[in-house]
């Protein structure tokens, strides 16, 4: 057995025994949304517009116990999508969650789940419009070439989202793994003992402890459940990234980078804005030095989520006023609560509208059967063209070309 193909088994035994993500079972379908799942919110975010068709092909590549499957299936019910996972019983549970909660009765194309390791996605028939690949990467023997693989099953123009580790946020949970590593001696692999010697260790910790406060005040609700401290705390296999070695990931996979899905994080006058000297001197860096300088002055950041595109991936630029008021916009499939002056948005966050933000928000909300433009609405109400970039920059209306 190679060293790759060890450490892909010892993964797969950590996930057989302890299935992750532990999301419980439930008979209804996935509360919510997860905009960067629904693939009329991606595109839109990727391209600046609605997708031409929702007759896709979908790729949940690692979907563990299919708790983003659900949702995949659910929020894109036009689709076709397969699911791959290395654990079997991941995966089994994968496919008892889509079936129990009703999305894979009510969905109108196949639904598909195969055990299967993220650099064997390249075994599966034709290609995905769209790939979604979470907390994933970072746990292969070799991500390159899972990137890879993911990358030639990438239909051109087609988008891959990803989320993998980020180091500086994760430092305490790294020198908590090497701990454990070093008790657990000759049982490394055992993984119920890791587990026990983890959560005696954290009993043991002084209050004053760096590792014991991170761990009470980011990770504590989620961990109680042995499934989740065992993903943080005793993985086998775990690479954490800087922005540095990410686009080193990004590069080799031959893709293009669209931009990462939490954009306001990546905007440097959170710390620097009150400097017109350091914003001058930062307008000189490239964009990637950028991402660096920002995540050493934010080192909180636990994590990366990013778009990826199969070129040509056609985007639509709506700075033209012409242009903008021949579009024909919608509402966003993300919101709750509207329509109401006061919804949450994509994010989950509170939106408070002024009275011509809703009126105009209300004609788009019907415009899934009346097609009517930009410059039609306006013409009965008091919103002007700021305002309409406004709600597209807010992810709150889509656009599609007339």
């Amino acid at each position: 057995m190679t060293d790759s193909q060890a450490i892909n088994q010892a993964v797969a035994n950590l996930y057989n025994t302890y299935p992750f993500p532990p999301d419980p079972l439930s008979d209804l379908e996935p509360p919510g949304y997860n905009w960067r799942w629904n693939w009329t919110s991606a595109y839109s975010f990727c391209t600046g517009m609605k997708p031409a068709t929702q007759d896709i092909r979908i790729l949940d590549a690692g979907c563990g116990t299919g708790s983003g499957t659900d949702y995949l299936i659910h929020l894109n019910p036009e689709a076709e999508v397969t699911a791959i996972d290395l654990s079997e019983k991941a995966l089994e549970m994968a496919e008892e969650r889509c079936n129990r909660s009703g999305v894979i009765a009510k969905h109108a194309k196949p639904v598909k789940f195969f055990n299967l390791k993220l650099e064997e996605a390249t075994n599966l028939e034709g290609e995905f419009d769209f790939i979604n690949c979470v907390g994933v990467l970072h746990h292969l023997p070799e991500p390159e070439k899972g990137i890879q693989a993911l990358a030639k099953k990438l239909k051109p123009g087609g988008i891959l989202h990803i989320f993998v580790y980020a180091e500086l946020g994760r430092w305490e949970i790294s020198l908590m793994q090497k701990a454990i590593a070093l008790l657990q001696g000759d049982k490394r692999g055992d993984y119920r003992d890791g587990v026990k010697v983890g959560r005696d260790i954290f009993a043991n910790l002084p209050q004053n402890n760096r590792i014991l406060k991170q761990e009470k005040e980011r990770w504590a609700l989620e961990n109680h459940r042995d499934e989740a401290f065992a993903d943080m705390y005793v993985h086998p296999q775990e690479i954490d990234y800087n922005v540095e070695t990410l686009f080193d990931l990004i590069d080799a996979s031959g893709l293009d980078f669209v931009g990462f899905s939490n954009p306001k994080y990546w905007q440097l006058d959170r710390f620097l804005g009150e400097s017109a000297e350091l914003m001058s001197r930062a307008k000189n860096l490239s964009d990637r030095a950028l991402y660096r300088l920002i995540e050493l002055l934010d080192p909180n950041l636990t994590h990366y989520e990013f778009f990826l595109a199969k070129p040509p991936l056609e985007k639509e630029d709506w700075s033209r006023d012409q242009k903008l008021k021949a579009a024909i916009p919608e509402c966003s499939p993300c919101m709750q609560g509207f329509p109401s002056q006061s919804f949450l948005d994509f994010e989950y966050q509170m939106v408070h509208l002024c009275d011509d933000e809703y009126q105009f928000m209300l004609a788009c909300d019907k415009n899934s059967e009346q097609q009517i433009s930009v410059g039609e609405i306006l013409a009965n109400c008091e919103l002007d063209l700021a305002g309409v970039r406004s709600l597209f920059n807010r992810q709150l209306i889509i656009l599609k070309r007339n």
